[in-house]
């Protein structure tokens, strides 16, 4: 029987078991695609890797909405398992997984019909944006099975089963890194067979992922049309601001392509090299924000609350320690990093100024992910997406531009560590201050209905917590409102 296993233990240990199993997968993943530009870096254009890089921008907005729905998925079942709300849970992890595939079918359509604007929009032209388009028709159609593999992985992880997890994506990065080279080399299909060979690795991260969901932990249930009407609600309550929040990050980051685009293809490919190294060297840190959601889950759920502000403590530590560790690493083979990757002239400069003077400050990204988990599991989802959504557009657009314009190409990646910054701050000190503030309502409420009279109560409320959702819910959105307004003003 699933039980909840994050409400009792060390946290840390939790922490460091769940991120570090789930950053060896999405390490793999990133890992191949990593491979994919050194494999098309090997055909000799330049123009191959910069076409990766506008199509990851776009490829990226799309895998954010799964991501997004993902998040909805693990919280409510994280969550509803901490209360040992079994049958609640397959409820809940059936009817987001079918939110989560009827959504982004709709999205990868729509990206479909619109891949050329959409890649003249962060500045692709010429034979590179010919290139990107080329990937993009084969990879956006998969992305409704990446977005679903990713939906079941949280559920992996929700049940605490974070090595399943691991397992689906490494065997997926494996797929891939089986065929890239056979469809690149041996096939001559270049780019379109390094997308191929993505596809099939997603369907690969698919099947696992079912397999352990359904099979393993026996989480499937029939579908009923009314309970799945009933459940859009709290789906989208944590789905839509999720969404929202998730989407703001390629946002932001099409924007700092587009920045680096005006300064030609060369510093695009390096980019392009150091938007899938960043993942693979930080995996830990991708993977800490998907970890401390599901501890911060359960122990809400039990209405353990040292434990879940602890929790947040020690995921900041834990970023820290890792960050700096990396950026050392990243510091002394900087060198090493430019040599496998080809990159010459402008392009070199640019890796080298990034692993020695922005890397570090991938601290202050952590920081503001751990925050946001944080929101999207103590049913605050519309904090993350203030947050997210906020360094995207003020903490980006403005400081990238001006930048750009003072410190050229370099600027660029300052102006965006300037933004980051700022709203890590504002969201870790915004996750405390919300463990406080909710743990205060629930005491308070408790204290209430255990005052009232008996005959005011229902049958059902011998447990005043569960018996008071409706008005906690109803205090919760005014103090989601008020809290919202003051972040505003600040």
């Amino acid at each position: 029987m699933t039980k909840a296993k994050f409400v009792e233990g060390d946290i840390m240990r939790h922490i460091w078991v769940m991120s570090s199993t789930a950053a060896i997968g999405i390490s793999a993943l990133f890992v191949v695609d990593l491979l994919d530009i050194f494999f098309l870096s090997l055909l000799g254009e330049e123009e191959l890797a910069a076409a990766v890089g506008y199509a990851g921008s776009i490829s990226f907005f799309i895998t954010a909405i799964g991501i997004g729905l993902s998040i909805a998925l693990g919280a409510l079942v994280s969550k509803a398992i901490g209360a040992k709300e079994f049958e609640q849970a397959k409820r809940l992890l059936l009817n987001s997984a079918i939110v989560t595939l009827l959504v982004s079918v709709i999205v990868a359509i729509l990206v479909s019909c619109f891949i050329p604007e959409l890649l003249a929009l962060i500045g692709a032209s010429g034979h590179t944006a010919e290139l990107a388009a080329s990937y993009l028709y084969i990879l956006v159609p998969s992305m409704p099975v990446i977005c679903l593999a990713m939906a079941l992985g949280a559920a992996l992880r929700a049940v605490g089963d974070a090595k399943l997890s691991m397992l689906s994506t490494l065997m997926g990065g494996g797929v891939n890194l089986v065929f890239d080279p056979i469809f690149i080399f041996l096939m001559a299909m270049g780019i379109e067979g390094a997308a191929l060979a993505s596809v099939l690795a997603r369907i690969t991260v698919l099947v696992v992922s079912a397999r352990g969901v359904f099979i393993k932990h026996k989480l499937g249930r029939h579908f009923d049309v009314s309970d799945f009407k009933a459940d859009l609600k709290p789906i989208f309550a944590i789905a839509g601001p999720a969404m929202l929040t998730n989407i703001a990050t390629p946002i932001g980051n099409a924007v700092v392509t587009r920045a680096i685009a005006d300064f030609g293809d060369s510093y695009v490919a390096a980019w392009a090299v150091l938007g899938r190294l960043t993942p693979v060297a930080f995996g830990m840190i991708f993977a800490l924000s998907g970890a401390i959601g599901p501890i911060v889950g359960q122990n809400f759920g039990a209405r353990e609350f040292e434990r879940v502000r602890e929790s947040l403590t020690k995921a900041l530590q834990f970023c820290v320690l890792y960050v700096l560790s990396v950026s050392l690493l990243l510091f002394v083979l900087q060198e090493q990093i430019v040599v496998m990757f080809a990159m010459q002239g402008d392009g070199a400069e640019l890796i080298r100024f990034f692993c020695s003077y922005i890397a570090v400050f991938f601290i202050f990204s952590g920081a503001l992910f751990v925050a946001n988990a944080s929101f999207n599991n103590l049913g605050k989802a519309k904090y993350s997406t203030l947050f997210n959504v906020g360094k995207a557009t003020l903490g980006t657009i403005p400081f990238v531009y001006f930048g750009a314009q003072w410190g050229g190409v370099e600027g660029v990646l300052v102006g965006q560590v300037l933004g980051a910054i700022i709203f890590a701050f504002l969201g870790v000190w915004t996750a405390y201050r919300l463990v406080d503030r909710v743990q205060t309502q629930v005491t308070d409420l408790a204290q209430t209905l255990v005052q009232e009279p008996d005959e005011e109560l229902s049958p059902s409320s011998t447990n005043p917590l569960s018996s008071s959702c409706a008005q906690m819910a109803q205090l919760s959105e005014e103090q989601d409102c008020e809290a919202s307004h003051r972040v505003t003003e600040r």
